[in-house]
């Protein structure tokens, strides 16, 4: 898995906050490999909310959308809902991730999962909530806000 983390990623977003969240920034990579995807996220800015309900945990999804534009109730309206063509409930989309844990406002993360490939998703966009998700509440896990968006590209 190392060896592909050194090439080429086949899809990436760049990831920016919100105007209320404008120090989020980061990148989240994909990488097609062993029938699945590796998913690696770079995200700075996030804020560091230690004392709240969150404990620096941010859901992290794949939504539907193609655009990380909206309104303004939501940023974000049009990157939709989780990805999730086969109609599944929650947390079994194939747009749920595992949550971001932040240490100073820093998140890293590489998780491997079988549920997309990496082709699938370009045109969708990448998003990350401003609370941790529960993994139970539907339809997306209670959690929170969108408070930053990348839409996917080749």
């Amino acid at each position: 898995m190392m060896r592909n983390i050194n090439g080429m990623p086949d899809a990436y977003a760049q990831v920016r906050g919100d105007a209320a969240h404008s120090k989020i920034y980061g990148n989240v990579y994909f990488y097609g490999m062993y029938n699945g995807t590796l998913v690696v996220a770079e995200i700075y800015g996030l804020p560091n909310t230690e004392e709240k309900d969150n404990g620096n945990f941010y859901g992290f999804h794949i939504h539907e959308g193609e655009y990380c534009t909206g309104d303004m109730e939501d940023s974000f309206k049009n990157a939709g809902a989780h990805y999730n063509p086969d109609k599944t409930e929650h947390p079994k989309h194939r747009g749920d991730l595992p949550p971001l844990l932040a240490n100073e406002g820093i998140a890293w993360s590489a998780v491997y999962t079988d549920r997309f490939y990496p082709e699938e998703v370009v045109g969708k966009t990448v998003i990350i909530h401003g609370m941790a998700d529960d993994f139970k509440t539907q339809p997306s896990g209670n959690a929170g806000m969108k408070i930053a968006c990348g839409e996917i590209v080749e």
